[in-house]
């Protein structure tokens, strides 16, 4: 009886592929449709979808708060570090273009089929999300066999299953319509990336357990490092399947499982002691780091258009939904040009996050004196570069340089003085962790999160705490859209009053935390 109930588990866990994919995929492809036609982002949907989806999932007694039942979905949801090595390569590639002088250019090897699919989705658009999904799992699978799973992973056993059918679905997923000039070393590329994906993921955990003794950085400061770097080494790689798919799909496939698991959860949101604080804070901090950066680029900056807007806060803030809109091209080839740069630019400032944060949390509370300098150092960087937008008089590498500068100033002035607030209302450094994360919806920070950087309990509630402001979402991505449909030019009016709106909720959280 033993071996029939193991034998139908196993069979059972054959379902989750299918499970899952089934409740990600259509995510994402509703919420293309959605906007199709619009200028608007799909992940302004995929935020509410996913929610729904996870909510609907417990209310039907499908699943439990937390959806352990779909062991796969929680998988594909702890992959953001996957789904950004490639987006932190390519932003090594192009600083090393900026640093000779070049013309920011994709140089394509393929040309996507036009066929419209699903509306809002086209043929090859249909196939790079689906293969996302594959590569997510298969690569995570891999890592896995080589590192080995957890003693409490429920699906350690079938580690070799996940990462035969994820590889297998990487490879044979490519469009038979899109015109591809060499299929050969196409394919080919896909597998070298794929190789060079988990390579990276295996280096950077290995150097993070090395130096864990010492100081306990997460792994996705070193994965992003050596990613960057070989971008700058292979600077004029061009982009394989796997590279392409990841850009396009990665984030928003991780984003809909993340979103799904903390609507799940959303029942809840009320009774978790000492959550009410982490949750407004990180609502309120939502709409002032967004809007107030944003404020800060069209009044004094000068800098009022998406090309500028969009990469400068996705980079700036390490902005999960904005990183994606970005590189899957929603918001404008310009945008997808220069986002990787800037999200690969603050992981100078990130040798301050997490080395302040790590020594922290070992010490159990905030280094208040250090944190403070650095943030101020932040406000420092962000009036320079503001300065040199300004001057900058639409000239592209000098709007480049400007908004590096504000990438690195206003970040580690987003998450230091953060915590610095945060600490000073009274709020211990593990909640002021998930507080910190969600305000932002910093990729670093939510990785290291979902780690274990700041303890079980965190690594549990983050994707229930990150899905919280979610409701600024649909205003943040909803004023991109409005400047998409002004050629690139947002409201100045509605974005000063949303900061002006953040400032007081800020106050107000803080003053309850």
């Amino acid at each position: 009886m033993e071996q029939l109930v193991e034998q139908i588990t196993r069979l059972q866990f054959l379902n989750q592929f299918w499970m899952s994919l089934f409740l990600i995929i259509p995510i994402v492809l509703i919420s293309r449709s959605v906007v199709a036609g619009s200028r608007y982002s799909p992940i302004l949907i995929i935020v509410l979808f996913g929610l729904a989806m996870g909510y609907a999932l417990v209310k039907s007694e499908i699943g439990t708060p937390g959806l352990n039942e779909f062991p796969l979905l929680a998988l594909i949801s702890r992959v953001t570090i996957v789904a950004l090595v490639v987006s932190f390569f390519v932003g090594g590639q192009e600083l090393r273009k900026i640093f000779k002088g070049e013309h920011l250019e994709l140089d394509e090897i393929v040309v996507y089929s036009s066929e419209e699919t699903i509306l809002g989705t086209r043929r090859t658009q249909l196939y790079f999300l689906i293969r996302s999904f594959f590569i997510l799992i298969g690569l995570e699978g891999i890592v896995k066999l080589i590192l080995g799973g957890g003693a409490n992973d429920p699906i350690a056993h079938f580690y070799p299953l996940v990462a035969y059918v994820g590889v297998c679905g990487s490879v044979i997923l490519i469009d038979n319509k899109a015109t591809i000039k060499n299929k050969g070393a196409y394919i080919r590329k896909g597998l070298y990336e794929m190789l060079m994906i988990v390579g990276i993921l295996v280096l950077s955990h290995h150097i993070a357990v090395l130096i864990k003794p010492v100081i306990a950085l997460p792994q996705i400061f070193f994965a992003m490092i050596i990613s960057a770097s070989l971008g700058v080494i292979f600077s004029s790689w061009i982009m394989g399947p796997t590279g392409r798919s990841l850009l396009f799909a990665g984030i928003p496939v991780v984003l809909a499982a993340n979103f799904m698991i903390g609507g799940s959860r959303i029942a809840e949101a009320f009774k978790l002691e000492g959550m009410a604080p982490v949750m407004a804070y990180g609502f309120f901090g939502q709409l002032f780091w967004m809007f107030g950066g944003l404020a800060l680029l069209i009044f004094l900056g000068k800098a009022n258009h998406v090309r500028n807007l969009a990469p400068g806060m996705a980079g700036s803030l390490s902005h999960s939904g904005l990183t994606g809109a970005c590189t899957a091209g929603d918001l404008g080839s310009e945008a997808a040009a220069r986002a990787p740069i800037m999200i690969n630019v603050p992981f100078f400032g990130h040798i301050f996050v997490f080395t302040i944060l790590a020594i922290s949390v070992q010490r159990g509370q905030l280094l208040l004196v250090p944190a403070l300098i650095v943030a101020i150092i932040g406000i420092a960087i962000t009036a320079w570069s503001l300065k040199t937008l300004k001057n900058a008089q639409g000239k592209e590498s000098e709007e480049v340089k400007g908004l590096m500068q504000f990438s690195f100033g206003w970040q580690i002035t987003a998450v230091f003085g953060g915590f610095v607030l945060l600490h000073l209302s009274g709020m211990d450094i593990s909640n002021a962790g998930m507080a910190k994360s969600s305000a932002i919806s910093h990729f670093g920070l939510f990785a290291a999160t979902q780690g274990g950087m700041f303890g079980a309990q965190s690594a549990s509630l983050i994707p229930f705490i990150f899905a919280m402001p979610f409701l600024v979402h649909p205003l943040v991505f909803g004023m991109f859209g409005v400047a998409m449909e002004r050629e690139g030019e947002m409201p100045k009016n509605i974005v000063l009053g949303l900061a002006v709106a953040g400032v007081i909720g800020v106050i107000y959280s803080l003053m309850f935390a």
